[in-house]
């Protein structure tokens, strides 16, 4: 019989230093990552536009940092698994925690839109290499554990981002971001790389290669799968969550809603979404049961968001928070992703896939704002959510469990 001692040293790898620095670097990558959704209106508003420019202005932006994503998700995926997942995790910090602070001064929407695209390039390595490093240094049966903690600690970033712009200005709010990421950088000294990326590195397998997802045809449909089941997080933060003062109007609520507020109250529903998630997993020993699980409840949700009637503001911002809670499987999605690879190709496949489904947005909102004027707002959205969640569901149909399985091999 295991005594209270045992299990606590049993639940120690948790609390080491990989996790707490993997942590509060998503916290600072949130942070970084939502602050143009949370300050889209008042900073673009301050530039001079109108409202009609600032949705408009404020989605080509917001595209542009989806782009540096995109750019950076595969950039930073091969650095990682070719020099270390470390190398990714110091260089990456360093891009966008300057590009932020540079974002405080900027005067024009053109060069907001470059150093929104300078900031997704850095952005995109932080996820993916810090998912990867805990997967490979805990024990299979924390691994479900380790993400909720990394996910959890992290998406609190948006509401200290929030909370911090309505404490200060919008370019403050930018200020205070940089400053987090340069803080954690020191933190970041010492660190060990993975033992299991230092054995595959003396191995004669390829490493890092983004061509050998798309030459081997199982491998590929295996990628786009981990891709697929992580669509309805993004159309959730991407589109319900940044234009909520849109739908909110739409659908008469009163008062107006603030999209910066929407935002705040998904990744407050987030943070406790994952750390359910991970528990979910754990109990029902499945990464599938337990995306399906949330999915649905996304599912649930943006019906009743779009068709139920919702009348007030607080109702509204209430549905935001479950929807948050909802899409809490994003660290489990990815964690699944880091399990269905071999070390020479993992951190290259987590991301890259992180990164992908972020930018999911650069095809859903141009296909949203397409629908809007000749089918509204309301319509719009729940067509572009059935596309979302059609490609999910039949993504984690056909997705493989990957609960038990050892990841000390290679590709």
């Amino acid at each position: 019989m295991k005594t209270p001692t045992s299990e606590a040293v049993s639940l120690r790898p948790l609390v080491s230093l990989p996790v707490i620095v993997a942590a509060l670097g998503y916290f600072v990558d949130v942070y970084d990552l939502l602050v143009f959704n949370i300050v889209r209106v008042p900073s673009l508003k301050d530039m001079g536009l109108s409202p009609e420019e600032v949705s408009l202005l404020g989605g080509k932006i917001y595209n542009w940092q989806q782009a540096g994503l995109l750019v950076g998700g595969i950039l930073w995926g091969i650095l990682a698994d070719k020099r270390g997942r470390l190398s990714v995790l110091f260089g990456s910090i360093i891009m966008y925690s300057f590009a932020n602070i540079l974002c405080g001064f900027v005067q024009s929407p053109d060069v907001y839109a470059l150093l929104r695209f300078v900031a997704g390039v850095g952005l995109a390595g932080e996820l993916g290499a810090g998912l990867t490093l805990v997967a490979e240094i805990l024990p299979q049966r924390l691994r479900g554990y380790g993400s909720s903690i990394v996910a959890s600690v992290g998406l609190l970033g948006a509401v200290v981002a929030f909370l911090t712009n309505n404490l200060f200005d919008w370019r403050t709010t930018y200020f205070v971001g940089g400053g987090l990421g340069l803080v954690l950088l020191l933190m970041r000294v010492g660190l060990l790389e993975s033992g299991m990326f230092e054995k595959a590195k003396v191995l004669p397998s390829k490493r890092g290669s983004l061509l050998s997802f798309f030459t081997d045809g199982p491998r590929f449909w295996k990628y786009m799968r981990c891709i697929g089941v992580g669509v309805p997080t993004y159309f959730v933060i991407g589109i319900m969550a940044t234009y909520g003062n849109e739908f909110g109007a739409a659908l008469g609520v009163q008062p107006d809603i603030v999209a910066g507020k929407c935002v705040m109250y998904v990744f407050i529903g987030t943070v406790i979404g994952d750390m359910f998630s991970g528990i979910l997993s754990q109990w029902l020993q499945s990464r599938k049961k337990a995306i399906g699980v949330m999915t649905t409840m996304t599912l649930v949700g943006i019906t009743v968001y779009l068709y139920g009637g919702i009348q007030t503001a607080s109702s509204f911002y209430a549905l935001c928070g479950v929807l948050g809670f909802s899409i809490g499987y994003i660290a489990m999605f990815l964690t699944a992703t880091a399990e269905s690879f071999g070390t020479n190709l993992r951190a290259t496949a987590t991301s890259t896939v992180a990164n992908f489904v972020r930018a999911t947005t650069l095809l859903t909102l141009p296909l949203f704002q397409t629908l809007k004027p000749s089918l509204g707002v309301i319509t719009a959205g729940a067509l572009v959510a059935a596309l979302c969640f059609l490609i999910g569901y039949i993504s984690l149909y056909f997705m493989e469990e990957t609960f038990h399985k050892n990841l000390d091999y290679v590709e």
